[in-house]
């Protein structure tokens, strides 16, 4: 009963995404999973630390990552929370728990020049997929917005008067996006063919596959890493790649954080702060090149 309405919390309260709440769910499942097979548990819900540390032993044992292993602590730590919430325990027993250590993960953004070759250098085709995917590049790479965020935008999010896009982040919070001119050259082009090509669906979402449902998000993928591959030897092409490297183009060229924060829909600084590492070495190369005690 304590996890189902630790579910509707998740859901009705904080407003998490789908995917988001099946990943807590699927955690929470496991270590009652190992509780009940390890030590004959038939619930978690009073819980000494100690057991937790062995289900840690465990996961580490069996070769899972620490960023993993610390993603399912923090599902439980948010399931024990709640039950203080509800006063169903008096303490979680995570309350003095640290996490694992973890190596920083250093995404490596697209250079300028890549991103001018995909978006005026290779030939889309132009027909409705052609126009279709150029908009979704440069959707991603002018507002860096999610991928699950571009999926889901609709064509009433467009604001032709003021040519802005809402865009609805994570837990449901909304933000406005300004659009730039040549966006809105791709999006109106790419309108024209989406009429001329695609019977009009009731769902009204922006982008739609040539038989006329929703784009998926392995499509948005799938798109990314084709027009990508021709460009760029790095390893990692993703939708999520071009968000950093929209954050660390706007950074590299004067933008304050606090501005970078709002449009990346961050809820606090130190997300935004990740971004930052390219920005600092380009600082450095500026640095080097500008400072008279410089003698090199």
């Amino acid at each position: 009963m304590s996890l189902s309405a630790f579910i509707s919390y998740l859901k009705f309260e904080k407003n998490y995404s789908k995917h988001t709440i099946a990943a807590y769910e699927r955690d929470i499942n496991e270590f009652s999973s190992f509780c009940k097979a390890r030590f004959e548990m038939e619930s978690i819900e009073q819980m000494e630390y100690g057991i937790i540390r062995s289900w840690i032993v465990a996961l580490v044992d069996s070769k899972v990552t620490n960023r993993t292993v610390n993603r399912k602590i923090s599902s439980l730590r948010s399931y024990y929370r709640f039950l203080q919430k509800i006063g169903q325990i008096k303490a979680s027993p995570l309350v003095k728990h640290r996490a694992l250590k973890t190596k920083k993960r250093v995404e490596v953004p697209f250079s300028e020049m890549e991103m001018e070759q995909v978006l005026s250098e290779i030939p889309f085709a132009d027909d409705f997929e052609g126009k279709r995917d150029q908009l979704m590049i440069e959707l991603l790479y002018t507002t860096g917005m999610r991928r699950t965020e571009l999926v889901n935008l609709k064509l009433t999010d467009f604001d032709r008067a003021n040519n802005t896009l809402k865009v609805l982040g994570k837990r449901n919070k909304e933000r406005i996006l300004p659009l730039l001119p040549t966006t809105i050259i791709k999006l109106n082009n790419y309108l024209e063919h989406r009429r001329q090509t695609v019977i009009d669906s009731d769902h009204g979402f922006l982008f739609l596959t040539k038989e006329g449902s929703k784009i998926y998000e392995t499509l948005v993928y799938r798109t990314i890493n084709k027009y990508f591959s021709l460009v760029s030897p790095k390893v990692k092409r993703s939708p999520h790649v071009l968000r950093h490297t929209f954050a660390t183009h706007l950074l590299n060229r004067g933008a304050d954080l606090n501005s970078v924060k709002e449009l990346l829909g961050h809820s606090s600084l130190a997300s935004t702060q990740v971004y930052t590492h390219s920005s600092i070495a380009e600082l450095k190369k500026v640095h080097l090149k500008a400072h008279p005690r410089n003698k090199e």
